[in-house]
């Protein structure tokens, strides 16, 4: 048994600490970046009409080509026969000799349609350590390109073709920091530029700021600032995705040249200040997700409207779920619902209009969400009781079990048993403390892990908790107990049902720190740190205040009664804990959505206005009593035959 819970327990751990699938190159994001740089290198090979460049001539129709091949070896959808169409259209402009404008607009367009039908992800979930790129690009790129940029590194003249030069602004301007990170993950074929996919995701984006900053001389990056910091619509516009994907000539075109220019030598060197509004900035991805997924399902995409309702809800929304929930609680409640309704809507296959009309409402709740999640509301007060309630309600379900398991095995007097359920919950901590520090410093933990974990974690304690309750209650009866003791509780506790207590309380607590970890990290962003510090000493106290009466009246007991009573808590805690799992596992996209309208909603009691959350308890219900039942029924044959 030990053994099965370890192996759950490993497959939680890699939850969250595998790479999402998407991190590794895709056709798509060959096909991207190609079309990229038809769009940035075509002036090279051709002005007024003519050749002025036969080897980038060959290279733009080579890189068109393969292109058109590559989307027409992608998997099928609604969207493929557009793409040949676009991908054939560019061909012939290649081959017409037309204009660099044309040609542009034409691989942008086709770029841009690409990633609708095919998502790949456009942004980092945190935004780049600009100090840690400039690094990696004296270690890495400084000695090819420049510690400048300007393409003459000591290792530069032996290399053909050369180094691109960061610092040229002309390519720099048509060039995304989307551009650069492809070119940083996938090399270039034909140059000396390697592919960096052995490093992390992380540097990778730093490195991408650091190299797209050398085109933007350091005095422009003030007056970038000062039109940051007075252009309130300007800093709604631009969150760390649109600053990523976006061109400074694009930008240009709805800013002016000069201000993108001052934009992007302020951004690309601190892409953290578009985080400073970022309740706005994730809201603001949640909608282009759901407007994405939307086209998706009109144009009969399922799978693709799927995936972009679940983005939508894990990488748009749930980052700031936790203030919203310390803040407006009953709109946090309506949102996640509104979300479930979308996904529900589109795996019915309802009409167009239908799942339009539930996107439309999202709208309007984001709208109330943005002005709840303002700055101006992170206040002393809603710090603290976020704080405190998260950490109140997160910690009280794991000390229930972890005190429930103590006191069962002081009264067994198997107090040499202690040392592994202390172990389990005190290991467990130590976890949450270097899940922290790796999601601070090492890897993002996304939404689909989160709840991937939590979800996972809380059905395998909900199933264990079931054989416990069942287990406890049928030690209730005084004489049963006594046999118990005399019989089989030296066999029973050995060492291996000893690491099994140990497994057990670690995922119990581990679950828990998880959730109130990335909860903490979420409230600590809004300021008001001393607030957040107090709230949790708060709920410490109030939850040690709980433990010790629990285990003080446990003492007084008669073990007929301690059983009973504990066998009930268990069993209340395993169907609060089906159903979180449950809908942990909803809301990952691992389990079907289907609302229950008019069933209570209740977090603390694990009750959620699905079909699926509601089955997974009535059947967890189910299942204690007849474990109870049986139970009895044994006792009853037992006294019988006495």
């Amino acid at each position: 048994m030990f053994l099965r819970a370890l192996a759950v327990l490993v497959s939680l751990l890699s939850a969250f600490g595998a790479p999402p699938a998407l991190a590794q190159t895709t056709p798509a994001q060959t096909v991207w970046r190609l079309l990229d740089y038809v769009a940035v290198d075509y002036p090279e090979a051709i002005k007024d009409g003519k050749i002025v460049n036969d080897a980038e001539y060959a290279e733009m129709q080579e890189f068109s080509a393969t292109a058109s091949k590559l989307i027409s070896d992608l998997p099928a959808t609604s969207a493929k026969a557009d793409l040949n169409r676009q991908a054939a259209a560019l061909q012939q402009n290649i081959a017409a000799k037309a204009s660099a404008d044309v040609i542009a607009t034409s691989a942008r367009s086709l770029a841009a349609s690409l990633i609708k039908a095919y998502p790949v992800p456009l942004a980092p979930n945190v935004a780049p350590d600009f100090a840690r790129g400039k690094a990696l690009y004296a270690a890495h790129c400084a000695i090819c390109h420049g510690a400048t940029g300007d393409g003459h590194g000591p290792q530069s003249g032996a290399l053909d073709p050369p180094p691109i030069a960061f610092s040229d602004e002309a390519r720099a301007r048509e060039r995304s920091i989307f551009a650069l990170y492809q070119v940083i993950e996938q090399g270039l074929d034909g140059t000396s530029m390697a592919s960096f996919a052995n490093l992390p995701p992380s540097d990778r984006w730093a490195l991408a700021f650091y190299a797209g900053s050398f085109a933007y001389a350091d005095d422009r990056a003030a007056a970038g600032k000062a039109l940051w910091d007075r252009d309130a619509d300007l800093r709604k516009r631009v969150d760390l995705e649109k600053l990523v994907s976006t061109t400074p000539a694009a930008l240009a075109g709805e800013i002016g040249e000069d201000e993108a220019r001052n934009l992007a030598a302020y951004l690309r060197r601190h892409p953290e200040a578009t985080t400073i509004t970022r309740s706005a900035g994730t809201l603001t991805l949640a909608r282009t997700r759901l407007d994405d997924a939307l086209m998706a399902y009109g144009r009969g995409d399922y799978k693709a409207a799927t995936d972009l309702a679940l983005s939508a809800y894990l990488d748009g929304f749930e980052p700031v779920e936790a203030v919203l929930s310390a803040r407006d609680h009953a709109l946090m409640i309506r949102i996640e619902g509104a979300m479930a309704g979308v996904r529900a809507g589109i795996a019915r296959r309802e009409s167009v209009e239908e799942v339009r009309a539930r996107v439309a409402t999202l709208d309007g709740f984001f709208a109330d969400a943005e002005t709840a999640l303002a700055p101006s509301e992170a206040s002393t007060t809603s710090s603290f009781v976020a704080a405190f309630t998260i950490l109140l309600r997160e910690g009280l379900e794991a000390l229930l079990i972890v005190t429930a398991m103590i006191a069962f095995l002081t009264k067994a007097d198997r107090r040499d048993v202690l040392p592994y359920v202390h172990g389990g919950w005190i290991t467990a901590l130590a976890a949450g403390a270097a899940t922290w520090a790796a999601a601070t410093w090492l890897i993002t933990i996304s939404g689909a892990s989160r709840e991937l974990t939590e979800g996972f974690g809380g059905v395998f304690a909900a199933l264990v908790l079931l054989w416990v309750g069942t287990w406890m209650h049928g030690k209730s009866n005084a004489q049963a107990w006594q046999r118990y003791i005399h019989e089989t509780l030296g066999r029973a506790l050995n060492r291996r049902s000893a690491w099994f207590l140990f497994a057990l309380a670690f995922i119990v607590v581990y679950r828990e720190v998880f959730e109130t970890i990335l909860f903490y990290a979420s409230i600590w962003s809004q300021g008001n740190g001393g607030a957040v510090i107090a709230g949790a000493l708060a709920a410490i106290l109030v939850l040690s205040v709980i433990g010790f009466v629990m285990m003080r009246y446990s003492r007084t007991l008669p073990i007929g009664k301690f059983f009973a009573y504990s066998a009930v808590l268990i069993a209340a805690l395993a169907v609060v804990l089906i159903g979180k799992g449950s809908a942990a596992l909803q809301e990952a996209g691992y389990l079907p959505v289907t609302p229950w309208p008019g069933f209570p909603r209740n977090e603390f009691l694990g009750l959620y206005p699905t079909r699926e959350t509601i089955i997974a308890q009535l059947v967890m219900i189910v299942l204690l009593i007849l474990g109870f039942a049986w139970n009895r029924s044994k006792t009853s044959r037992a006294i019988g035959a006495a």
